[in-house]
């Protein structure tokens, strides 16, 4: 684990580079020193928490998101690390690209639908959002009794608290990205 100061460092560096600000420009919004902003980027100085709260409010950021080391930025994988989730007659497979994120209440999936397949799935819960982008072949997705078919690089969005099911009724294996907002 890193040290309070490293993630404390990294933190503002990483807000600071997203927002565009210079350190002088985070300085007006803060009302810290330049200098200070420096020493802290620097880990040679260790901020107070009122310099913390000052901090974080002129980037308008929480005060745990200065504080608490995050997640990678950058996080790549291949198929080859993610494991499938196969149907009963392997109609289907199902890959969890990205883990559930709690923060975020996100999580993301490719499906593979091999001709003749289908996946049913029970609602979500109330406000979840569905996410879907066809990449290969073709899909009929019904909604609570209305059907969408969705066609290579088509996308659909809906509330992911109803009844839905996604059909390969074509010749053709499917390939779609599933990504889910809780």
């Amino acid at each position: 684990m890193k040290e309070i100061n490293e993630i404390i460092s990294d933190n503002i560096k990483l807000f600071r580079k997203q927002h565009g600000y210079s350190l002088d420009h985070l300085s007006e919004l803060t009302g810290v020193s330049k200098t200070m902003l420096g020493q802290i980027e620097r880990k040679t100085s260790t901020p107070s928490i009122t310099t913390l709260w000052k901090i974080a409010s002129g980037l308008k950021v929480s005060f745990t998101e200065l504080t608490q080391e995050s997640d990678a930025i950058i996080n790549k994988i291949t198929l080859d690390q993610t494991q499938a989730l196969s149907s009963e007659h392997n109609k289907y497979q199902i890959f969890s690209i990205f883990k559930f994120d709690i923060e975020r209440k996100i999580e993301s999936f490719m499906a593979v639908i091999e001709p003749s397949g289908k996946i049913s799935v029970s609602p979500h819960g109330a406000g979840s959002m569905k996410y879907i982008t066809v990449y290969d072949g073709t899909v009929t997705i019904t909604l609570d009794g209305e059907k969408f078919i969705l066609q290579q690089h088509e996308s659909i969005k809906f509330n992911g608290n109803m009844f839905h099911q996604y059909n390969n009724e074509h010749n053709e294996t499917a390939r779609l990205h599933i990504v889910i907002h809780y």
